[in-house]
């Protein structure tokens, strides 16, 4: 009370931006994050994990690469061209790195198709419909996160498929004793396996709520729009993330089966 009258606290899009965003850009987030990848490392390097190099570049990458796109946003969001551009690098490093995860030799290029056919459908539809503005800050984050999806897909997909094509080289060359063609036997093999990549998006989907709060979610309310909101938005995105990995699933596990995205060639054609 003041004079009387109750002392009425501003909503949160009324609050200085530094009081309501949850990780506030200081030494001390800092010195928090550096603690947390030492630790990693040392759980790593203790347990004999054997990713203790890989994890220590892998956030010190995360740093650089976030810092430099962060600046980088602010500058390609007021032109279409470098939007455009800028869009381009996210899908060519996400299908470079899916490719080289799945196979060291030169049918890992593939791995950008199944990509593209996941993210670039869903995206032309939500710019259509109106629901995603053709703004960058808008357009930016949105297709990242659908890139991400069908990275982590088709990544998965991709090396659960041919992983269980090496182990079990007997049945697919039993299948094609029985008749069946080199697609076909493929598939029997490697269909289970691949189909393993859609779980974590799943299980993401039908907990959501439950066990965690999603970064989409968090993210509309630090920003100060409404728990409605902020659901709807989330949930757009699981819904369009399932969408995404689904079709990024089916068609790697596609290139696999036709041998297009191979590890040891099974016919001289496929080498080539």
């Amino acid at each position: 009370m003041h004079n009387g009258a109750p002392v009425v606290s501003p909503p949160a899009s009324a609050r200085p931006y530094s009081e309501r965003v949850l990780l506030p850009v200081n030494v001390t987030l800092g010195i928090v994050l550096a603690v947390l990848l030492i630790a990693a490392v040392a759980v790593a390097a203790l347990a004999r994990l054997g990713h203790t190099r890989a994890i220590a570049v892998a956030g010190l990458r995360a740093a650089a690469q976030l810092a430099a796109v962060s600046y980088l946003i602010g500058w390609v969001v007021h032109a279409l061209p470098r939007l455009l551009g800028f869009l381009l690098v996210m899908f060519a490093v996400a299908a470079r790195t899916a490719g080289r995860r799945i196979t060291r030799n030169r049918s890992w290029w593939w791995a950008a198709l199944p990509i593209a056919v996941g993210v670039v459908p869903v995206v032309g539809l939500l710019l259509l419909t109106g629901l995603v503005p053709p703004r960058g800050l808008t357009l930016i984050p949105v297709t990242g996160i659908l890139i991400g999806g069908a990275l982590t897909a088709t990544v998965l997909a991709g090396r659960r498929a041919l992983d269980e094509l090496e182990t079990r080289r007997g049945e697919f060359e039993a299948g094609l004793a029985l008749g069946l063609l080199d697609r076909d036997a493929r598939m029997e093999v490697a269909r289970p396996a691949a189909s393993d990549a859609l779980l974590p998006g799943l299980d993401q989907t039908r907990t959501v709520g439950l066990v965690t709060l999603p970064g989409a979610f968090v993210g509309m309310l630090l920003g100060g729009a409404s728990p409605v909101q902020a659901g709807a938005v989330q949930l757009f995105v699981l819904v369009a993330l399932l969408a995404v990995q689904a079709t990024a699933c089916a068609v790697v596990l596609e290139l696999v089966a036709r041998g297009r995205l191979h590890r040891v060639p099974l016919t001289p054609a496929e080498g080539e």
